[in-house]
């Protein structure tokens, strides 16, 4: 019985030393989060444009609006747009009727139709964008429906987001452990956040003015990534 006794008291001292030396031995550490900004000039424009006409039947206004989007194609080839580059996406046929009377009873009475044809086209050079608008408006395009600019190799961009993260992070971490009297020690982990896609610093729309082509400008554009690291502190 004496012999069990000293055998408990020895173990729950050994479990007693052990727990401290167990704690001490693991790291302390310290969260951050970084933010990266990369920006870069844009090399591509996109616009939609197209063109929308009206007729008395769907057949003269689809005949009528074959006609200008033809001229619009030719345009755009003209500039050199290859036809890779050149995608339709929309085209509809509706009905226009007379304006809505109260008074009046019965179904509204149709008075033509309305055809749409819109398209999507990339550039590649910035600079064609304000002589191509003209060409469109010339060839008969009566809808400009948006305008923006990308950058086509935007990894390295968004690489350099990441890296300008990273930086940040560490520079906070260090910030950290100066104040609090500790050694910032290596990286245990690296969690990235959003990553945003290049987009506009700013936007410039100018109207036409007697000048060669309509003016535009591509500005810059900025993008941002996000980064939760983890360091260790002595």
């Amino acid at each position: 019985m004496i012999r069990s006794k000293r055998l408990i008291a020895a173990a729950l001292t050994a479990a007693t030393l052990a727990t401290p030396m167990a704690r001490a031995a693991e790291p302390h550490t310290i969260a951050v989060t970084g933010e990266g900004e990369a920006r870069g000039v844009p090399d591509q424009a996109r616009l939609s444009a197209g063109v929308t006409t009206v007729a008395p039947t769907a057949a003269e206004a689809v005949a009528e609006n074959t006609r200008k989007m033809t001229a619009v194609f030719e345009a755009l080839k003209g500039l050199g747009v290859p036809e890779r580059a050149i995608q339709t996406s929309n085209f509809s046929i509706q009905p226009q009727y007379t304006p809505y009377n109260q008074n009046n009873s019965g179904l509204q009475k149709i008075v033509g139709y309305q055809v749409s044809n819109q398209v999507d086209v990339i550039l590649d050079d910035t600079k064609k964008l304000g002589p191509a608008l003209d060409a469109l408006v010339a060839a008969g395009a009566n809808q400009i429906n948006s305008v923006s600019f990308s950058i086509r190799q935007a990894d390295a961009l968004e690489a350099d987001a990441r890296t300008a993260a990273v930086s940040d992070a560490r520079r906070r971490a260090e910030t950290y452990a100066k104040a609090a009297g500790v050694t910032l020690g290596p990286v245990v982990s690296i969690q990235e956040g959003t990553a945003e896609t290049p987009r506009p610093m700013y936007r410039m729309a100018v109207a036409a003015q007697a000048s060669p082509s309509t003016p535009t400008a591509a500005g810059e554009q900025s993008v941002t990534a996000t980064v939760s690291v983890v360091f260790e502190i002595r």
